[in-house]
């Protein structure tokens, strides 16, 4: 029988299925987790031991949750595959700490990502507002190293993926032109960075034009760089073909960062990616959500 797996932080739920038969799936179990106050997860992945591992924030300090450090914190939690939790951490300071993305990496760790605007506790070196912050984990949840990217304005990242050389490679928002971000064209930009494999800068790209642009999902391609997808409200700067007011944006990169090709998928209306994936062959997948009936968008159902 085809098996869905729910899970939930209260209140979002997300579902696991795998389709190896053409039934309706059953639900083999659910799962909230957390304490007395807000929780949400973002992130899920299945592990190599068969696990899984999820990532997210709580403010709470009791239930499920121990060791809050103030407000939300990024909180992490290992399940088994009968959703026992085997350990839980809270990560953070004592402001906004929320985890958008999370990766097993090749030792047997884990990588975070997400944003802060905490500057004590687990977190050091906030530029201001908030700023991308990056946490590796050792196979237990516990701290590695932690780095706080960005500038002065608001940074945020929303996925992160190891990448060939063992490094990571993140992407998201940001409204800085200074500190560790160059090349802002407007408001937020898309904004691209290269690590090594113990956090250290490499590079760092800032792509966009002068309306919001956000990017929510990064992938190496099999060439070596790299596809983003997120959406744009810009018809300048790296930005061209919008459709309206809000389109899918897919820009391709070579290893470097540097802008290969971008294109524009939408209509007049709110359209934003949220995931991409390149195919076997070559080509991409995209999903996200469309509010238009017009442009590239058909069959919308109101």
């Amino acid at each position: 029988m085809k098996k869905i797996i729910q899970i939930a932080f209260s209140p979002a739920i997300f579902f696991l299925f795998n389709s190896l038969q053409a039934q309706v799936p059953a639900i083999e179990w659910q799962k909230c987790l957390g304490g007395s106050n807000n929780e949400a997860a973002f992130s899920i992945e299945q592990t190599a031991e068969g696990n899984f591992i999820v990532a997210g924030y709580s403010d709470s300090n009791d239930g499920d949750v121990t060791g809050n450090h103030g407000s939300d914190d990024y909180w992490i939690v290992k399940l088994d595959p009968a959703s026992n939790i085997l350990w839980q951490k809270s990560l953070g300071g004592n402001s906004i700490d929320e985890a958008n993305s999370i990766n097993q990496t090749a030792d047997g760790g884990f990588i975070v990502a997400g944003f802060s605007y905490s500057n004590n506790g687990d977190v050091t070196g906030n530029n201001g507002a908030d700023d991308y912050w990056i946490v590796k984990l050792d196979s237990t949840g516990d701290i590695l190293w932690e780095k706080s990217l960005g500038g002065s304005g608001d940074d945020g990242a929303n996925c992160i993926q190891q990448t060939f050389d063992g490094g990571f490679i993140v992407t998201g928002w940001s409204s800085s032109n200074d500190g560790d971000v160059t090349g802002n064209h407007g408001l937020w930009d898309y904004w691209l960075v290269k690590l090594d494999t113990s956090g250290s800068l490499e590079w760092e790209k800032s792509f966009g034009g002068s309306l919001n642009d956000m990017a929510y999902s990064v992938q190496q391609t099999i060439d070596g760089g790299f596809i983003v997808a997120g959406y744009s409200e810009s018809s300048d700067g790296d930005v061209s073909g919008n459709h309206g007011f809000r389109d899918y944006w897919i820009i391709k990169t070579d290893a470097d960062g540097n802008l290969l090709w971008q294109t524009f998928l939408g209509g007049t209306e709110y359209d934003e990616a949220h995931s991409i994936i390149q195919l076997k062959e070559g080509g991409y997948l995209v999903a996200g959500f469309a509010g238009s009936a017009y442009g590239d968008v058909t069959g919308n159902h109101g």
